[in-house]
């Protein structure tokens, strides 16, 4: 089916990153360790920590009983959790989508500044008028957005559940408008035969692997398996020999007999993998680069933000830390991540068939 890209929207052609911390912070923030440990059990707080962030943080998150994830599992879990204080290690939206989840709880992050370049580059103002223009099309949010996105939304979704979801509404005859990754628009189209708008948004990270070094590599590695996260662009996803959200990587490479992968997706997940998996070799995928350096390095710099000096700044400083949605867009958006997590849960059951 036909990708529409929509082209009439405020997508940054840039973005004002943070700097990373040299060698020395980061040695210096490890030597924190048992502090931050100690202040979170004093605390009574639960860390929930995402794939991307430093293996200091989730070293750290191990230690406390904490909980290590993708975001919407990373705000199940503190849902689930009999804990009032719970301490988000990752970025804006995911501090959001724990809020929406749990209004009654105290959600803190250790760095408010903590942005996503996939939610910078969707302005509500401009999903609205796209609304107005594509009135017959099921407005479908990929869970890396605002909470002000995720209100204006018909449907929120996972890249792990985006191809079903995509399968399930061509079946209805609906077609998507798509916020805001154009690399996983463009593989929900291909791979779910459906009719989509897509947003010209991107990944700084993902959007930065690239195709023809990749070949190389594989060439390098010719036994080695290639996992890719689908906000790569198309060209990358062409030479996967499986696609799939950050936790299914993980899984994939746990379950795979294969003793060597060539990893597409945010360098920080080799955290997880080597210790999952410590009999086998896991390779960075190629970035592009610009004028000799790399964008991203495979390294998102937000992720970076969240140090343990910012932790135990917020564990200590709590209301300065503070996130907090506003009820009317809370309210907005739980009603489509109720739909998605009951469409998760009926598919799993074989109430969906697709």
């Amino acid at each position: 089916m036909p990708l529409h890209m929509i082209n009439n929207v405020s997508v940054p052609e840039t973005f004002d990153l943070p700097n990373r911390p040299s060698l020395a912070e980061k040695k210096a923030d490890e030597a924190l360790f048992d502090e931050a440990l100690a202040l979170i059990k004093e605390k009574n707080a639960l860390l929930i920590a995402h794939y991307y962030t430093s293996p200091t943080m989730q070293r750290l998150c191990e230690a406390a009983g904490g909980f290590i994830g993708d975001s919407l599992e990373m705000a199940r879990r503190g849902r689930d959790s009999d804990k009032q204080l719970i301490a988000v290690a990752g970025v804006r939206f995911m501090g959001e989508t724990a809020k929406i989840l749990s209004p009654e709880k105290d959600i803190i992050m250790p760095n408010l500044s903590a942005e996503c370049s996939l939610d910078l580059c969707c302005n509500v103002d401009d999903l609205r008028r796209a609304k107005q223009e594509h009135p017959e099309a099921t407005v479908v949010a990929y869970a890396n957005t605002s909470a002000a996105v995720k209100a204006e939304a018909d449907w929120i979704v996972t890249s792990s559940l985006a191809v079903e979801l995509g399968k399930y509404l061509t079946k209805l005859g609906k077609p998507i408008l798509w916020v805001p990754d154009r690399h996983l628009g463009s593989y929900i189209a291909n791979q779910s035969d459906c009719d989509v708008y897509c947003w010209p948004g991107r990944c700084i990270v993902h959007d930065a692997f690239e195709a023809n070094a990749l070949e190389f590599v594989q060439k390098e590695h010719p036994e080695a398996k290639v996992l890719v996260h689908p906000e790569a662009p198309a060209a990358v996803v062409e030479r996967a020999d499986y696609v799939g959200s950050t936790s299914q990587i993980l899984a994939y490479a746990k379950s795979s007999p294969c003793k060597e992968f060539i990893i597409a997706t945010e360098r920080n997940i080799f955290y997880k993998l080597t210790s999952a998996c410590p009999e086998k070799n896991f390779i960075e995928a190629p970035v592009a680069s610009t004028k000799g350096h790399c964008i991203s390095c495979a390294n998102c710099p937000w992720m970076e933000l969240n140090s343990l000096k910012s932790l135990i700044e917020a564990l200590n400083h709590p209301k300065e830390h503070s996130l907090s949605v506003d009820e009317n867009t809370r309210v907005k958006a739980m009603k489509p991540l109720e739909k998605m997590l009951s469409f998760s849960a009926d598919l799993k059951a074989g109430k969906i068939t697709l």
